[in-house]
């Protein structure tokens, strides 16, 4: 595997010496890009002559090649260790200073960090934000380990071992790859149904839920095809340039979008919030108190896309709802399973909703259940680590489809 390592100025940075050594006896092409910083701490011809690469900290260096570009573009990994404080910040703000925040943001590769800085630094509610921020977006951190720093001080923020970042390294390589051949085809956001030039009927959500599972599939090999209902452009940015998008707006056009998606998928996830109802006549012009009072609006029910799915499927193909609702403990399974019921997809995803549950929250819980009503996943955490558990639950179905020949 192509591994990208870099390195920032921090005095564990003779730790990555020995990580590099690992993973070139592991049989891996290791790119050793260093921060000008890292350099004071362990010197260019050690890295060279450990990696067998040549080294570098400009971007104006192998111009030819783009080497800015190439080294995230080609990488199938790249791991940050140490990674700084003042490194983690520049991730998150998305900075190019240096090569390696270049090659950061050219890769779609796997991301994992390796944070090491004192305790105080760690704690800091500026790089806490800033691991929720990376971590949101599919960004995996490794440590740190709580034990003894530099200057005699003690406590979290001594970075992992070699030996454990490798092994973190080996399973992300393992999972990377997963859904390598499959096509996703996946919904986020929420639909709009206009009831003036001005005015509609919508939802809470953000899309930045099905967003994350698209990013999550792309990651780990699968061709993505992603609807997307009115999300900002700072949400779908996270999805990363590997997703091929379909923007829509109304329930209509996302189950038009669907259909055509639908055809060319294996596994298709319907998490976008769709309006259960729409106007049944748009007005032309802006409703006004002019007009005559409060309006009356008369409400018509929308096609029910994930049922249509589940019609239409074609042999082999995976379908995976979701469940947004209120309620708690059983009460909110029991919902789920009235649903899943209702629908006939192969799985489905319950997740509680609320004033400040859900919808534009940074993090989520979903509970995933089968065709038994079983449960098979419970994730909660980052809207990234939940949509990575619920990948995991369909590569079990369909690994458990296939094993026992029969068909969806």
């Amino acid at each position: 595997m192509f591994i990208v390592v870099g390195v920032t100025g921090g005095i564990a940075a003779y730790k990555s010496v020995h990580l590099v050594r690992l993973l070139i006896g592991a049989g891996h092409d290791v790119h050793v890009v260093p921060t000008e910083d890292a350099l004071r701490f362990v010197g260019l011809p050690t890295w060279e002559s450990i990696s067998r690469n040549s080294v570098t900290t400009s971007v104006h260096d192998d111009v030819p090649r783009v080497r800015h570009v190439a080294l995230g573009q080609q990488a199938d990994l790249v791991v940050v260790a140490p990674a700084t404080a003042n490194t983690l910040a520049s991730m998150a703000a998305g900075l190019a200073s240096d090569l390696l925040g270049t090659t950061l943001l050219a890769t779609q590769a796997t991301v994992l960090v390796a944070p090491a800085m004192h305790t105080e630094m760690w704690r800091h509610p500026a790089t806490v934000a800033n691991l929720e921020t990376l971590r949101a977006r599919g960004v995996h951190v490794i440590g740190p380990e709580d034990g003894p720093l530099t200057g005699g001080d003690s406590g979290p923020g001594r970075m992992s071992e070699p030996e454990a970042i490798q092994a973190r390294i080996d399973e992300l390589l393992a999972l990377t790859r997963d859904l390598e051949g499959l096509t996703f085809a996946v919904s986020a956001g929420g639909t709009r149904e206009p009831i003036d030039p001005v005015r509609y009927l919508g939802n809470r959500s953000s899309g930045r839920q099905g967003v994350a599972v698209a990013a999550a599939a792309a990651e780990r090999g699968a061709r993505v095809l992603l609807a997307a209902a009115n999300i900002e452009s700072a949400v779908l940015a996270d999805a990363g340039r590997g997703v091929e998008v379909t923007t829509v707006g109304t329930a209509a056009e996302l189950g038009e979008a669907m259909d055509r998606l639908a055809a060319e998928a294996d596994v298709v996830v319907m998490s976008a919030a769709v309006a259960d109802f729409r106007v049944a006549e748009v007005s032309q012009g802006k409703l006004t108190k002019e007009d005559g009072g409060i309006p009356s609006l008369s409400l018509v029910e929308n096609a029910d896309i994930l049922k249509g799915l589940v019609e239409r499927r074609r042999e082999g193909q995976t379908i995976v709802g979701f469940a947004a609702e209120t309620g708690t403990g059983e009460e909110l399974l029991e919902r789920g399973r009235r649903k899943l019921r209702r629908k006939g997809a192969d799985l489905l995803a319950v997740n509680e909703v609320g004033w400040t549950k859900g919808f534009e929250a940074t993090d989520n819980h979903l509970i995933v259940l089968d065709r038994t009503d079983e449960v098979v996943a419970d994730a909660a955490g980052s809207k990234r680590a939940v949509a990575d558990a619920l990948l995991d639950a369909v590569v079990s179905y369909r690994s458990g489809q296939s094993s026992s020949g029969i068909s969806s």
